[in-house]
């Protein structure tokens, strides 16, 4: 669950300022002056806040809130959300995060800290989405508050689902069900042991080659499963027996000198897409990887794969029919 349940009214209201109480802000040094002067000499209204309906204490919006004061207004535009404390708490970081004043690396971890201590059932990518930093950062403050953090045996991830801690026992459990059964689909496996079938498959592949279920756990330091995507993908180019590739520019210029190609509009426009998807990764991935946020890098990282694989098979498409060609 990468965020509290949707509980927004949705519709706008002016309230009295009076009426509010001040946020349970994730900013440690409270709000920033210049930028609340900054909001007040702006002629137009300021966007709504959100405010904690059972409390009315504001979410998100102090600065806007104080900017008003300034002026000297005495009601301001409002949204209400009705979720419970920890909720609202999860909605003002995620706020403060995606817009506005940014919120510093301090506040995020603290921020981070407090959201693992109310729910600790959420995982490091679900609390890294949250408040804006990476898994690796939130698997650290989960590790070091350790003692503070209740005992939990599932996370919920940013899609919503439950997912064991330790698939050690699904593991075992599925390779029994495995070997009782073993025409049962993944997904049937995968429900019964409380495991995903991507992880049944898994257990099918080291039974098939004799190796145990349960996979061995590596040194402190390597990269974690989720990381071999890229390795798996350069043990594929190798078991391709690929011959030495040639440069790039060879071969694009070999193609545009073909009269099969240059001389159709359908191969011209074939020779004008390779040449812009050939610059442009070289002109672009390494000022992305520069600029990228760090809670971002997995994800992009898996983007990069999963383009990778398209065009691997794209590859292997294109050489099984060459090989057909009398």
């Amino acid at each position: 669950m990468s965020a509290p349940p949707a509980r927004l009214t949705g519709e706008s209201v002016r309230i009295n300022i009076e009426d509010l109480q001040p946020a349970d802000s994730p900013r440690l040094q409270g709000e920033d002056i210049e930028h609340i002067r900054s909001l007040a000499e702006l002629q137009d209204e300021l966007p709504p806040i959100l405010v904690h309906r059972r409390t009315m204490r504001v979410i998100d919006g102090m600065h806007r809130l104080k900017a008003a004061i300034l002026r000297g207004e005495r009601a301001i535009v409002a949204t209400f959300y009705d979720g419970n404390d920890a909720e609202a708490f999860v909605m003002a970081v995620r706020a403060n995060v995606q817009h506005g004043l940014p919120l510093s690396l301090a506040d995020r971890k603290a921020a981070a800290l407090r959201i693992v201590r109310s729910n600790p059932h959420w995982s490091d990518r679900a609390i890294a989405q949250v408040s804006g930093l990476s898994a690796k950062t939130v698997a650290a403050i989960r590790s070091d508050s350790v003692a503070a953090v209740a005992e939990v045996c599932h996370r919920i991830g940013r899609d919503g689902r439950v997912r064991p801690l330790s698939t050690v026992d699904g593991r075992r459990f599925a390779s029994e069900l495995i070997a009782l059964n073993p025409e049962s689909s993944s997904r049937e496996i995968a429900r019964k042991a409380g495991i995903s079938p991507s992880t049944v498959r898994d257990v099918r592949d080291r039974l098939r080659r004799g190796d145990d279920p349960v996979p061995t756990r590596r040194p402190t330091g390597h990269h974690t499963e989720r990381s071999t995507r890229e390795r798996r993908l350069q043990e594929r180019i190798k078991t391709e027996q690929l011959p030495a590739l040639r440069c790039r520019d060879d071969i694009l210029q070999n193609l545009s000198r073909d009269p099969a190609i240059r001389m159709t509009e359908h191969g011209r426009a074939m020779l004008r897409w390779l040449h812009s998807e050939s610059k442009q990764v070289d002109k672009d991935w390494g000022l992305l990887a520069t600029r990228l946020p760090e809670h971002c890098m997995c994800l992009v990282a898996d983007l990069a794969c999963s383009i990778a694989e398209a065009w691997l098979e794209f590859a292997s498409e294109m050489r099984r029919r060459d090989a057909l060609e009398p």
